[in-house]
């Protein structure tokens, strides 16, 4: 989740509605300056004794922030109560680091050429963080989920929107704070030319975000246990809170473009509004009042651009309309698997060809098929049905050779002359043995590891 930094109270005001596809008409670009941004959280856990550690212990998350100054990061501080102030992020050139609401460590990087620099900034920051917890007994475990610890035994980031949310979330769903204290995912952010390039890709997006999650399903336990599923990170989202999640219908409507998306973020509650360095509770409330300088948190006021940008930032279907398309339907994993997101959206969507192809597979979907698969895919992973027959293991195999002939046609070399297509290949392993990740923690679960959950934490990064 994004990291306010200063109140922006000179934006201009919005004084009418045909403002807000602004943001979203700004972010087109030229393909020649179309950028990758990935985003990947990790679970942080103390060696002595997988503990979860909290913000102020020693050795704890803001010791872990502040040790990355020695790195070149610079703390971002956040205003708490009585005029104190905590470190919340750090800012440096490979993006920021932020902290998800149970001390998730999240690096969101910075927007780049091509895949060799996505998983060289990558490695850059996992080596970072491991050269802190060698020093300081700190562990990270790339995973969906934790799959050892409740709820009550999660610590709670000084985060100002966290506060809000923790409150707001038992009201709209049943599962919405285990989404916030318990679940990492890998996030790719990438960039349009157009309003129609980007419903497109919104739309192939959309329909094959199922098989990211299968590939990339990696939260198969609860609390010690199996739990049923393969991505129960993924299931957490279907009780969320439905009026900011889901499969969207709507983008596959004739005429779908920016405004449409607005009017669905005009539907969405919102959460806050930051002011003066701190977030103003408006939980539930209509940004349409707000509009019209009714909204009950702050009467009289209209909305800034910094306001609307923030709500476009609290929604959470499974893909996300800002300045750039979010694709977020991937469980966290170890490195290999981090830069094969990006590699799978970039083949996928940043040639036409591809774009192409990828979207003829899958335009004859219906809706109610695309609910379906988007409903099994945490439980049954690949085998989860496709629409119209057939299940996902039978696509799987096309929809990566039609991202690797994208990556070939892209034909960005390393200096061994490599192209970006060899980041396929923990994917290619996945189709290749029908396993995705979460099977194959199972399947030590169940043997190798004699029941025993706290074995998972050699599976650390």
């Amino acid at each position: 989740m994004s990291t306010r930094q200063v109140s922006d109270r000179d934006d201009p005001v919005i004084e009418h509605v045909r403002q807000l596809a602004q943001p979203m008409a700004a972010g087109e670009k030229p393909r020649e300056r179309w950028r990758i941004g990935t985003e990947h959280e990790k679970l942080v856990f103390a060696r002595m004794d997988f503990h979860a550690p909290s913000y102020d212990e020693p050795g704890g998350i803001r010791d872990l922030l502040m040790a990355l100054r020695d790195y070149g990061w610079e703390p971002v501080e956040e205003d708490g109560p009585n005029g104190s102030s905590k470190v919340i992020a750090m800012s440096g050139a490979d993006g920021a680091i932020s902290l998800e609401p149970a001390g998730q460590l999240e690096l969101s990087g910075a927007p780049l050429e091509n895949l060799h620099q996505t998983c060289g900034e990558t490695g850059r920051h996992l080596e970072q963080v491991k050269a802190i917890g060698e020093r300081t007994g700190i562990g990270f475990l790339g995973l969906g989920m934790w799959p050892d610890k409740r709820r009550d035994e999660l610590p709670i980031m000084p985060k100002g929107r966290y506060d809000i949310m923790l409150r707001h979330m038992p009201r709209v769903g049943t599962m919405g704070l285990d989404m916030m204290l318990r679940t990492c995912t890998i996030q790719v952010n990438l960039d349009y030319q157009s309003e129609a390039d980007m419903a497109q890709k919104f739309r192939v997006g959309l329909a094959l975000q199922p098989l990211a999650t299968a590939l990339f399903a990696n939260s198969p336990f609860t609390e010690g246990k199996p739990n049923g599923f393969l991505s129960y990170r993924s299931h957490i989202w279907s009780d969320t809170d439905p009026a900011r999640t889901g499969m969207l219908p709507f983008v596959f409507d004739e005429g779908f473009g920016y405004e449409r998306y607005v009017e669905y973020m005009l539907d969405v509650p919102m959460y806050f509004v930051f002011r003066d360095g701190r977030y103003i509770d408006a939980a539930g409330q209509s940004f349409r009042d707000f509009l019209a300088g009714k909204l009950p948190a702050l009467p009289g006021e209209l909305p800034r651009i910094s306001d609307w940008t923030d709500h476009l930032s609290t929604a959470f279907p499974e893909v996300r309309l800002k300045s750039f398309l979010e694709m977020r339907g991937a469980d966290g994993g170890p490195w290999n698997r981090i830069c094969a997101l990006p590699a799978l959206w970039v083949g996928l969507l940043y040639d036409q060809g591809a774009l192409d192809a990828a979207w003829d597979l899958v335009r004859g979907w219906d809706m109610e098929g695309r609910e379906t698969l988007r409903r099994e895919v945490p439980r049954l992973g690949l085998d989860a049905p496709l629409p119209g027959g057939g299940t996902l293991r039978d696509i799987a195999g096309e929809v990566l050779a039609i991202a690797r002939s994208g990556l070939n046609a892209r034909a960005r070399l390393n200096a061994g002359g490599d192209n970006e297509s060899g980041f396929l290949a923990p994917l290619d392993e996945i189709v290749s043995s029908g396993k995705v990740p979460a099977q194959r923690l199972l399947d030590k679960f169940h043997g190798e590891w004699g029941g025993d959950i706290r074995r998972v934490y050699e599976e650390s990064f």
